[in-house]
């Protein structure tokens, strides 16, 4: 089976974040991700995952006010000078958290910034926050969100989009994160699909569709493409963001952890 790591913001909600650390290696997680880690000291953060032997696997540069409704800030030009700070926090945490991999959300564009504007002003930021991470040994992820349920009018919706980001800024170390449920509502053919992106590929996430629950609630047939995703060498992890239907610990029959 391949690594599978729990998305700590939807999974085990049922207690406090940081209490969330210990239900992951209890339910047999060696890796944890989460949206953000900014809202915590590092150092917390950093206990939580040495006492629960967990490996931090991902999570995403800063987004903006995630709250207001915004889903990152990359391709908005008047936000450039923030976008380039949180690169700067990101990397700060990940070395805390000993890291390895970042996602860049591009975010939501707004009627009055034209499709040419936004997309130079993402493959800027995209090429500086690559390059800042490639001094550290870090990989920047980007990610393709369907804009047809979850986020309508973001940026990078389709994997052809998020390739020709990655073929523009031309870094060693920037690589497609391609989530299963996005990109069944988006193009379907998963496993086909991976398999042609697997060279891209940096990390995985999966929920099934429709309602991002649980393995087995959908159309997914998750059997098959976990056993695929072994098949074709893949060797990075694989999270586990979907929202339980019920209690956390009543999802995981698709899990031998």
């Amino acid at each position: 089976m391949p690594r599978f790591a729990a998305n700590l913001s939807m999974l085990f909600t049922e207690v406090d974040f940081t209490a969330r650390f210990a239900c992951a290696h209890a339910a047999g997680f060696d890796g944890v991700e989460y949206l953000f880690p900014y809202a915590y000291p590092k150092d917390v953060l950093s206990w939580a995952l040495s006492d629960n032997e967990l490996t931090q696997v991902l999570f995403n540069l800063p987004p903006g006010d995630w709250d207001a409704g915004e889903r990152g800030i990359a391709c908005l030009p008047d936000r450039v000078e923030e976008f380039r700070s949180g690169v700067d926090q990101a990397i700060d945490y990940a070395k805390a958290l000993g890291c390895r991999q970042l996602n860049c959300l591009a975010g939501l564009r707004p009627e009055s910034v034209s499709e040419e504007l936004a997309w130079q002003t993402l493959v800027d930021n995209v090429a500086y926050a690559a390059e800042k991470l490639a001094a550290e040994d870090i990989t920047l992820c980007l990610e393709a969100i369907n804009s047809r349920v979850d986020m309508p009018g973001f940026m990078l919706d389709t994997t052809g989009k998020v390739l020709a980001l990655i073929e523009q800024v031309d870094g060693d170390n920037v690589r497609l994160q391609y989530d299963l449920y996005h990109m069944q509502i988006m193009e379907g053919d998963l496993i086909r699909s991976m398999e042609c992106l697997l060279p891209w590929i940096g990390h995985i996430q999966f929920a099934d569709n429709p309602g991002r629950h649980e393995p087995g609630t959908g159309e997914i047939n998750f059997s098959n493409v976990f056993a695929a995703i072994d098949s074709m060498g893949y060797e990075g992890w694989v999270g586990a963001e979907y929202r339980p239907s019920g209690v956390t610990g009543d999802s995981l029959a698709w899990f031998e952890g």
